[in-house]
């Protein structure tokens, strides 16, 4: 069985659903002046950031270590958006994912990595990935591509949704006790489609959060 990304499990049904109502149901025919979910959620910096690990400074945006071990491979292959804004939610979106996989390789919720990036719904989104992982006695390796990123600001500017695809065709789940790296033909549930809502933290510079996730598995329009 090959154990893909987010999300896991089949438990995590209930949580999906919630997130894909506060984002509006995944209605690709939103306009630009659309009310954007999670918009006013937002959560306080940590109060220290994670262990020093020799991570290069590039791994460390905002003071905070996200960076992976080298078997774990997260590619971001898109284009910044011109505004500011939506370049920083961007930046801070992909950020968000790496501290999900950072906490799934060391095996905790608790590190500054996810307090820094997440916030509301998407804080609950990252720890129930993660734990679900923990619980399964499982870390994953390979190389996971992310692509075809569109931005979306709402009309007061604390809030940009960053949508993009996600292709896990060589990323795979590793036992951690035996080490035993779970593999799979590729197919359309190695495809999916997020929507991340990303609001600027109120004393942060340039810090955006996750406060929503939506996430779209077999999404046959990234394939």
């Amino acid at each position: 069985m090959k154990r893909r990304s987010l999300p896991v499990a089949a438990a995590l049904t209930a949580t999906a659903a919630l997130l894909l109502t506060a984002c509006g149901g995944g209605d690709d025919k939103s306009t630009a002046n659309d009310k954007i979910a999670g918009a006013d959620q937002a959560s306080a910096l940590p109060k220290e950031s994670a262990s020093p690990s020799g991570a290069p400074a590039e791994d460390k945006p905002d003071g905070v270590d996200v960076s992976l071990p080298k078997d774990i491979d997260l590619v971001f292959d898109w284009d910044k958006p011109k505004d500011k804004n939506e370049a920083a939610a961007m930046d801070d979106a992909a950020n968000y994912i790496r501290a999900i996989y950072q906490g799934v390789d060391k095996g905790t919720t608790k590190s500054a990595a996810v307090a820094a990036y997440a916030s509301g719904d998407g804080l609950k989104y990252a720890n129930t990935q993660i734990d679900a992982y923990i619980e399964g006695g499982w870390t994953v390796t390979g190389t996971r591509r992310h692509y075809d990123a569109t931005t979306r600001s709402a009309a007061n500017g604390k809030s940009v949704e960053v949508a993009f695809c996600s292709d896990s065709t060589k990323f795979y789940g590793r036992e951690i006790r035996t080490r035993k790296v779970l593999t799979t033909d590729p197919s359309i549930t190695d495809f999916s489609y997020f929507k991340i809502i990303m609001v600027k933290h109120p004393t942060g510079t340039d810090l955006w959060q996750a406060s929503n996730v939506y996430v779209e598995e077999k999404a046959a329009k990234c394939q």
